[in-house]
C-alpha cells in the first residue's frame, strides 16, 4: 500500500512537451498539509480526481455514501465537487512564455460542468512574454482550454503600460489572436477617457479598443461627450473613430456650447480637431447657428468649423439661410466667411448672391463681393453691382458698381408683370 501510494504521489506533476506547458496539481491528504499551494490545469483535472481517491483509500478512510465517486456520481448529489487552496492556473505558448497566470485563494472545481468557481482570483496575462493586463475580482467561474481563459463575475482589468482600467462581467482571453474581450456592462476609465458600453474588444499590440454597444464615451479634454454604437480609440494615437453614427456634445464649464453629428467621425484628442463626414451637422448655442455640409473640419481649441465641401448656415434667430461651395466660421468672433455660388436668403424671400460673403453674426451685417445680385419681392427690386453691404432681415442693402466706371444696374418690375406670371 504505501509503494502504491509513493507511485501516485509521484505522478502529481506532469509537464506536456512541444507547443505548450501545463501543470496538474499535486494532492496529499489535507492533515499533513494546510497551506497547499497548487497549480491547475482543469484539463487534467478528472485523471487526478481519480489519484486523490486513490490516496484516500490508502490511508484507510472508507468512503461516505454523500462522498462523490470514480465515475462522478453519488447517492444524492449529481455533481463531483473539488475544493483546492491556494490554486494557481497557468498556460503557456510552445516557446515556454507564459500566456496567462492566474491565483486565488480558493476554488471549486465541477467536474459536470467543467467550471473553477474561484474565490478572489488574481493575476496576469502575457503577450510575447510580457504583461499587458493585470485581471482581478471578488469571485469568478474559470474556464481554460489551453488556448481560452474565460472569467465571469465581477472583472477588474488592468494595463500597466497606460492605465487603463476595464471593469466588467465577462472577460476572454484569446493570445494567439492578441485579442482580450470584456463584456456585459463594461466601464473603461483612463485619465483621458472614460467609456461604458456592452463590449470592449482590446488588441494589446496594437493598443487598439474597440466599443460596442450603447456607446458613451468622455473626454476630459477636450471636454466633451461621444454617443453611438460602435467606437475605436487609437490609445497610442489619442485618436477616436465612429464609423457609425455619432453625436459629439462639446461642454465649457460643464454647460453644453456645441453638439456635432456625423456618420462618420474622427477625434484626435491631442490636437482637439474633430473631422465629421458624411452627413455633417453642428449646432451652436450662442450663436443660434446651425451648419450642414458633407465634410467639416471642428478645432475644438481654435473654436473654428471649416469645410471644403458645399455648405448651408442657418440663423434661427434672425431666420436667414446662407448656402455656399465652402465655408469657414471663427465660433468667438461670431463671423462666418463663404466662398462660391453665394445665395443668401431671408425670411421674407430677399435674397442676395456673390461671389464670397462675409457675415458678422453680432451686428447682423453681410459684405458681398463679386458679381452681386439683390433681389427683393416687395417692393420688386434687383440691383446688380460688384459688393453690397447691408442688413438682409431689414432689407437695407446698398449695393456698389467695383471701378470708377461700373454703374449699378437696377431692375424694378412691375405689379402688373408680377401678377401677370
Amino acid at each position: 500500500m504505501k509503494q502504491s501510494e509513493a507511485r501516485n504521489q509521484g505522478r502529481g506533476i506532469s509537464n506536456d512537451k512541444g507547443g505548450s506547458k501545463t501543470h496538474s496539481p499535486q494532492f496529499f491528504s489535507y492533515q499533513f498539509l494546510s497551506n497547499l499551494q497548487l497549480k491547475v490545469n482543469w484539463f487534467y483535472l478528472p485523471v487526478t480526481f481519480l489519484l486523490f481517491i486513490g490516496l484516500v483509500s490508502c490511508q484507510g478512510k472508507s468512503p461516505t455514501g454523500n462522498q462523490p465517486n470514480a465515475s462522478g456520481a453519488s447517492g444524492q448529489n449529481t455533481d463531483s465537487n473539488l475544493t483546492f487552496f491556494g490554486v494557481a492556473f497557468e498556460q503557456f505558448d510552445e516557446v515556454g512564455r507564459p500566456i496567462w497566470k492566474v491565483n486565488a485563494k480558493e476554488a471549486k472545481y465541477t467536474k459536470e460542468k467543467q467550471i473553477g468557481q474561484a474565490e478572489s482570483p488574481y493575476g496576469e496575462l502575457y503577450q510575447d512574454g510580457k504583461v499587458v493586463y493585470q485581471i482581478k475580482a471578488e469571485r469568478a467561474d474559470i474556464e481554460q482550454d489551453g488556448k481560452q481563459l474565460f472569467l465571469k463575475g465581477k472583472i477588474l482589468a488592468t494595463d500597466p503600460r497606460n492605465g487603463i482600467v476595464l471593469r466588467g462581467n465577462e472577460l476572454e482571453w484569446r493570445p494567439q489572436e492578441d485579442l482580450l474581450i470584456v463584456r456585459n456592462q463594461i466601464n473603461g476609465t483612463h485619465k483621458q477617457l472614460q467609456a461604458v458600453a456592452q463590449e470592449a474588444r482590446v488588441k494589446t499590440r496594437e493598443q487598439r479598443m474597440e466599443f460596442s454597444g450603447g456607446v458613451v464615451a468622455n473626454s476630459a479634454d477636450p471636454q466633451l461627450q461621444m454617443r453611438t454604437e460602435h467606437l475605436i480609440w487609437q490609445i497610442k494615437e489619442e485618436k477616436l473613430i465612429g464609423d457609425r453614427p455619432v453625436q459629439i456634445d462639446r461642454y465649457k464649464n460643464n454647460q453644453i456650447t456645441d453638439r456635432g453629428r456625423g456618420n462618420t467621425v474622427e477625434v484626435n484628442l491631442k490636437t482637439k480637431i474633430a473631422t465629421v463626414t458624411k452627413n455633417a451637422q453642428l449646432e451652436l448655442l450662442n450663436p443660434p447657428m446651425q451648419i450642414t455640409s458633407n465634410s467639416m473640419i471642428w478645432n475644438m481649441n481654435a473654436e473654428t468649423v471649416t469645410t471644403k465641401s458645399p455648405v448651408r448656415v442657418f440663423h434661427s434667430a434672425e431666420n436667414v439661410t446662407v448656402t455656399a461651395n465652402q465655408g469657414e466660421m471663427k465660433i468667438p468672433q461670431k463671423t462666418v466667411f463663404l466662398t462660391g455660388n453665394v445665395n443668401a436668403v431671408g425670411q421674407r424671400r430677399q435674397t442676395l448672391k456673390s461671389r464670397t460673403l462675409t457675415w458678422y453674426l453680432d451686428n447682423k451685417l453681410l459684405e458681398a463681393q463679386g458679381n452681386v445680385v439683390y433681389n427683393q419681392a416687395d417692393p420688386p427690386l434687383t440691383f446688380r453691382g460688384e459688393t453690397a453691404v447691408g442688413n438682409l432681415q431689414t432689407e437695407n442693402i446698398v449695393v456698389k458698381g467695383g471701378s470708377p466706371g461700373d454703374r449699378v444696374v437696377t431692375e424694378i418690375i412691375p405689379q402688373e408683370k408680377i401678377k401677370g406670371q
